[in-house]
C-alpha cells in the first residue's frame, strides 16, 4: 500500500510492526514530550539502526586492510591524520 505524505511530498509505504505494552508506554510518552508523530520517532530510529548497520559492515570490510597497513586502533589512524 503506498500513501503520499503532504508533508514530505512523495509516496511514502507502510508498515504494521507489534510493540510491548512497556515499549509502546515509551513510544507514547516520547511522541508527546518531543510532540512528534510516533511514526516520525521510529523511522528516526530506523534511520539510524541502518546507518549503524551500514557503519559495523563497512568497518568489518575495511579493518583487515586497515591492519596490513598498520592501522591497528583508533589511535593509529588519529595519529595519521593529525
Amino acid at each position: 500500500m503506498t500513501v503520499h505524505a503532504s508533508r514530505y511530498n512523495v509516496s511514502m509505504s507502510t508498515l504494521t510492526i507489534r510493540l510491548d505494552p512497556a515499549l509502546e508506554k515509551q513510544l507514547n510518552e516520547v511522541a508527546k514530550a518531543t510532540k512528534r508523530r510516533k511514526s516520525e520517532i521510529v523511522r528516526d530510529a530506523l534511520r539510524r539502526y541502518l546507518a549503524l548497520a551500514q557503519f559495523r559492515s563497512l568497518r568489518a570490510e575495511s579493518l583487515p586492510l586497515a591492519e596490513a597497513a598498520g592501522y591497528l586502533t583508533d589511535e593509529d589512524v588519529i595519529r595519521s591524520v593529525s
